[in-house]
């Protein structure tokens, strides 16, 4: 069998486990034989707070290619070395099932079965969707990554190559959910019914949102990722326990880890069905809640920059307001802090800006809360959107941000 690093050649496109299941052999063996990255294209979706590798770092030569904002992309832009891809996860779809196939696709998988089947461990979001196109399959097999119930798996019989090597796994480090959070959680939590159907991503948002919803009950989950807010709704009793909690990824760490283990309703699976499916049960209200930079005062979201700088991509976002607004009863709850840079800066804006991205234009916008209250927008005027907005602005910005509707507002 060939060296699993023999499949790098020159001006070989690769493909790269990130997230919970970025592969620290694969890193560490790459740092000992560099060259093996010179003039190699790596597709890395990484996430920021739990990728650490750097591969523009590998070789002067390397590229990659991200969807996700990091560090170290944010300096392969600037010498042109690396590409950050304006599509959400709908688009990503598109442009993975159409582009040229990889030459080489990396997984970190568990080590196989006694039937030779290797599990997809913590991570199933983007792998399968080039898995079968890739020229090259090659695989670190992990004894320490859990196998979950999940829709890939990946028979030894695929593989071109594979290292098995015991080797630690990235931990997700959330922040702690303060006094803000939780009174924006709390906000959330009153617009949300039992046996509602939830999408919800990481931080502190969602920790203080699940504090507040542990006396609901028949809760679902349905999302791209989950973490440890996830157990509290689950220790709680707050969740269906005969209702399938579908995600492509978990964060966490080893308690997390462990706990997810024996979790038999919790089931892995990749964007084509976690956003591209979300919301299609007509008889689960599906609430989407998903955390924003800004919001202007005509309901304009900005999720991915700050201050002119790229933060982030658009994600999963896009797909989960349309999978909430399409849904019977579905709700979109766009959370955030009032203010930035110590209370100086209002995330109420009264116009995008410039330096903005616009991730959600008006016409899909529906609730927004600040630790102030929650504004529900989705039908009301401009003037009275505006206003709502106002409202659960801080107050020391509200008399700034009613100067500037006055300015701004339309008069045909």
């Amino acid at each position: 069998m060939r060296h699993w690093l023999d499949f790098l050649t020159p001006g070989a496109s690769v493909f790269v486990p990130t997230l919970s299941n970025e592969s620290a052999c694969l890193l560490r063996a790459l740092q000992a034989e560099p060259d093996r990255a010179r003039e190699v294209e790596f597709f890395a979706f990484q996430f920021p707070g739990i990728d650490t590798a750097d591969y523009l770092a590998l070789h002067p030569s390397a590229r990659q290619t991200s969807c996700f904002m990091s560090p170290a992309l944010r300096r392969g832009l600037a010498t042109q070395r690396a590409t950050c891809l304006p599509l959400d996860y709908r688009g990503m779809i598109q442009y993975l099932a159409h582009q040229h196939p990889p030459d080489v696709a990396i997984a970190q998988l568990t080590p196989p079965d006694r039937d030779g089947w290797c599990a997809a461990g913590l991570s199933c979001d983007f792998l399968p969707l080039v898995w079968s196109r890739a020229k090259h399959r090659v695989a670190h097999l992990n004894p320490r990554l859990p196998r979950l119930n999940s829709s890939f798996r990946v028979h030894l019989s695929e593989l071109s190559a594979w290292v098995e090597s015991d080797e630690a796994l990235l931990d997700f480090k959330e922040p702690a959910a303060g006094a803000l959070e939780d009174a924006v959680g709390r906000h959330a939590a009153e617009l949300i019914h039992d046996g509602d159907t939830l999408q919800f991503g990481i931080g502190a948002v969602p920790l203080g949102l699940a504090h507040h919803l542990r006396d609901h009950r028949g809760l679902r989950f349905h999302g791209g990722l989950v973490a440890s807010a996830l157990q509290t709704l689950n220790e709680a009793g707050a969740l269906d326990p005969a209702a399938p909690i579908t995600t492509g990824v978990v964060l966490g760490n080893d308690a997390l880890r462990e706990y997810v283990r024996h979790l038999p309703n919790l089931w892995l699976t990749d964007i084509r069905y976690t956003h591209a499916q979300a919301g299609q049960e007509p008889t689960c209200r599906f609430v989407a809640i998903n955390s924003a930079m800004e919001v202007d005062l005509f309901g304009q979201v900005n999720a991915e920059r700050m201050g002119g700088v790229q933060q982030a991509g658009a994600g999963g976002m896009p797909a989960f307001a349309h999978a909430a607004l399409n849904n019977p009863g579905g709700r979109l709850l766009i959370c955030l802090p009032a203010t930035a840079r110590q209370g100086t800066v209002s995330r109420i804006v009264a116009a995008l800006g410039a330096g903005s991205a616009c991730t959600l234009p008006a016409y899909l916008a529906d609730v927004v809360i600040t630790e102030h209250g929650a504004a529900q927008i989705r039908h009301l005027t401009p003037d009275a959107r505006a206003q709502a907005l106002i409202a659960i602005a801080a107050p020391e910005h509200r008399e700034a941000l009613q100067i500037a509707w006055r300015q701004q507002r339309p008069t045909a």
